[in-house]
């Protein structure tokens, strides 16, 4: 199967490791990181969204205004716009760019963040919801007719719409029993975190099984963020200063991490497992790093890779070989980074994906 790599674009430039600065909405860094990640042969870039950041669609419009290729992973809430508006508005995208657009649905790790919306729902509530909201996303792109729906959460009479997505995949994520139930009726692609090899062979079983009684079969997707240099030890090193220069910043309170959940004792499954994991150690598998996750409270996408192209390349393979097809790789330098990635890495995983097609053919 196809390995696909998907990037990341930020509203402006910074990191753990570079403090943000500048406009709120800085469009030259928007349009530099989507010509680099177009350059350098991502297939998409994902848009986040949180409580307080602006919002993803609206950067998405603007990000495939100024890419012809890219497409775009357009993280989303459940729960704030009507589903069928929702639905009219991806499938509106979807049209303009080409069918450039897919949306991953987030239903919100913390509840403290989630009421600074005005969501009061606990997490169990909120996936109940999301999965009401995805029946009538996919009801809305496919009825022919208008259509009813009565569920605890929506209720809808006559929906139907003009405008339809010719494909618009949906991610899905999380890690506790109600998330899995929902990612099995309805991801087409699932996304986990950088745990180790043992935890995502462990959860793509578990996924697995959620969807068999659906007759579906996700794809599974596995974010990371590479460290890379000229040789092993380089890269460790540099490991090393990332994860100091992160710990400067947090002493400074110069970091958004700070306020968007991250915490010794994290709300959400995801971020447990990953800090389970670095209670492990620092270093696992091959060459899993977990520094950065246990500084910041495994606040989102904060496990690495560590080596040189070649070696993360192979670490990548191993996650491929049990049943990731897709890597969501975005660097701590998100400009230089991602030229590097495209440069060194992307193709590297890609010839030894080629290699492991024609051996297994044979």
């Amino acid at each position: 199967m196809t390995i696909e790599f998907i990037g990341y674009i930020g509203n402006r430039n910074g990191s753990e490791t570079i403090p943000y600065h500048g406009p709120v909405i800085d469009r030259e860094h928007i349009r530099a990181a989507a010509a680099i990640h177009e350059n350098g042969g991502f297939d998409r870039v994902l848009l986040a969204f949180h409580s307080h950041s602006p919002e993803s669609l609206l950067v998405g419009q603007y990000a495939a205004s100024v890419t012809s290729r890219l497409g775009f992973l357009l993280a989303h809430r459940p729960g704030f716009v009507a589903p069928t508006l929702a639905a009219r508005q991806l499938a509106t995208l979807d049209h303009l760019t080409d069918g450039r657009v897919a949306v991953h649905i987030i239903t919100g790790a913390a509840d403290a963040e989630m009421a600074r919306d005005g969501d009061w729902l606990g997490k169990d509530e909120r996936y109940a919801r999301a999965s009401e909201y995805i029946d009538i996303l996919r009801q809305q792109w496919q009825a022919e007719e208008p259509f009813d729906y009565t569920g605890q959460y929506y209720r809808v009479s006559g929906a139907r719409s003009e405008v339809q997505p010719r494909n618009l995949p949906v991610f899905f994520g999380g890690s506790s029993a109600a998330a899995l139930a929902v990612a099995g009726k309805h991801a087409d692609t699932y996304a986990l975190w950088g745990e180790t090899l043992e935890q995502v062979a462990e959860t793509i079983a578990a996924v697995r099984a959620a969807a068999a009684p659906h007759g579906r079969r996700p794809r599974f997707s596995l974010s990371l963020r590479p460290i890379l240099a000229e040789t092993e030890d380089a890269a460790w090193a540099k490991a090393e200063r990332l994860l100091a220069r992160a710990t400067e910043l947090r002493q400074d309170g110069a970091t958004r991490h700070i306020s968007t959940g991250g915490s010794a004792t994290p709300p959400n499954e995801g971020s447990r497992r990953l800090l389970a994991a670095a209670d492990k150690g620092a270093r696992l598998d091959k060459r899993l790093w977990t520094g950065m996750a246990k500084l910041t409270g495994a606040a989102g996408n904060s496990t690495s890779l560590v080596g040189t192209a070649d070696q993360v390349a192979e670490a990548m393979m191993d996650y491929h070989r049990i049943g990731i097809d897709t890597f969501l790789i975005r660097g701590f330098d998100p400009l230089e980074d991602a030229f590097v990635y495209g440069r060194d890495l992307i193709p590297r995983v890609r010839a030894l994906a080629g290699e492991d097609h024609v051996i297994a053919a044979e």
